[in-house]
């Protein structure tokens, strides 16, 4: 008989769950409260741009192995791309000069002693400076592990660390910094090329996993929310949603992929982050100039990653808190203004624009908050917690999310018949 899971939550991680769980013979229910799957990874039809946009612009790279498995799983390998060789670009929007870092292949970094692949006006010595965060302490910032100033921070490091963390780098944790490293820039620059969906977050992470679901027999039950969870003898005993009450048999299991506050609303004296990091994302219809690189990291803007697709131009702003709460007509101007200096475009006309805000867009990634991510697996013995508030051992990413669906999945179906 096949095992049946309920995974409540449709973002990425409880997809990522679903997929798993379905590949490796298990029977699926999925449920998610909005109308839409893909949580805070999505696309939709903005009307006055008059075209399909993403709801953030997240950073992925060609290290990211967990989320590259999971697009050739639901047959969505070749929605990334990205370029063929390593090349991190970075913008200065007050000066408008540009520069490329181009992280040579492997794990001896032949690049940092190469002028024209490492970050203008640098010295070999000044990557030693990343030595300490290699062996980052427990509940320690970046600014009290390794040096945080001069060139080689404020042209690399800082734009690097404050795409990873969604918080200001220097309060950053030194741990989930380290980590993120440990998976890009020290394995070489295989793992360091920026990815982007070609046709949107949607085509490639939820549609294709959506249709391999439906596909297998999964059940999808979008609009559901689930109301309450039912606790008895140590495991969950039955879900409440929509006035309906599902007893969950012997052998019967669930996954838990909601934002934390859901999470801890549903299941008692649960641990979870309490602070959050804000995300805006505006999108401007004009087309990218000649030569503009794919992907950019901007230094001295209010923006701090910029993305060029056929006839938009998108700028996203981590650990926004200052900008979240503007009203959307200055924030788009302001954000106009950075990118139209960093692609050397007009300040004037404002071109159409469209503003997302992501007020609890992630965890805030600081020492005390990464203390408070919980494991995947809680002391009922049939429920696993996925997400990336759990504790993936990465900042809050698309693979911190993919990772934990996965671990998920494959533990609650490594677990003992008996002990479900």
């Amino acid at each position: 008989m096949r095992k049946l899971v309920h995974v409540i939550g449709a973002g990425l991680a409880g997809l990522a769950a679903a997929v798993q769980l379905q590949r490796r013979g298990a029977q699926v229910i999925l449920y998610e409260t909005a109308e839409q799957a893909g949580g805070r990874c999505r696309s939709y039809y903005d009307r006055t741009l008059g075209a399909t946009v993403d709801n953030g612009n997240h950073v992925v790279v060609s290290g990211n192995h967990a989320t590259l498995n999971y697009l050739r799983a639901i047959g969505a390998g070749d929605e990334l791309v990205g370029p063929t060789r390593p090349e991190l670009n970075f913008i200065d929007v007050a000066t408008r000069s540009r520069w490329a870092v181009r992280p040579s292949p492997g794990r001896v970094p032949f690049w940092m002693i190469d002028p024209a692949a490492r970050v203008p006006h640098t010295q070999a010595t000044d990557y030693l400076s990343l030595v300490p965060l290699l062996f980052a302490k427990p509940g320690r910032t970046l600014a009290q592990t390794m040096r945080c100033n001069g060139v080689l921070w404020d042209r690399m490091l800082r734009p690097l660390f404050t795409l990873m963390m969604n918080v200001e780098p220097r309060d950053a944790t030194a741990e989930l910094a380290a980590a993120a490293l440990r998976e890009t820039l020290i394995i070489g620059g295989d793992a360091c090329r920026p990815l982007v969906a070609r046709h949107g977050l949607s085509s490639a992470f939820v549609d294709p996993a959506l249709r391999m679901l439906q596909h297998g027999g999964a059940t999808i039950r979008l609009g559901a929310r689930l109301d309450a969870l039912e606790f008895a003898d140590g495991r969950v005993a039955a879900l409440q949603t929509g006035g309906e009450r599902i007893v969950l048999e012997a052998g019967e299991a669930a996954v838990l992929a909601v934002p934390p506050h859901v999470a801890q609303a549903l299941v008692p004296g649960l641990q979870a982050p309490q602070r959050f990091s804000p995300m805006v994302t505006a999108h401007f219809a004009v087309e990218p100039p000649p030569g503009h690189p794919p992907t950019a990291a901007l230094v001295n803007g209010h923006a701090h990653w910029l993305v060029a697709a056929d006839g938009r131009l998108s700028a996203t702003v981590y650990g926004a808190e200052r900008l979240a709460g503007m009203p959307r007509d200055a924030l788009a101007q302001t954000l106009w203004a950075d990118v139209a200096q960093a692609a050397g475009l007009p300040a004037q006309p404002l071109p159409l624009w469209q503003i997302g805000v992501e007020p609890h867009a992630t965890f805030a990634a600081v020492p005390d908050e990464e203390m408070r991510r919980p494991a995947a697996r809680t002391r009922w013995t049939n429920l696993m917690l996925a997400g990336d508030w759990t504790a993936t051992g990465l900042p809050a990413t698309i693979e911190g999310a993919i990772r934990s669906g996965q671990k998920a999945a494959d533990l609650l179906l490594n677990e003992p018949m008996e002990r479900r």
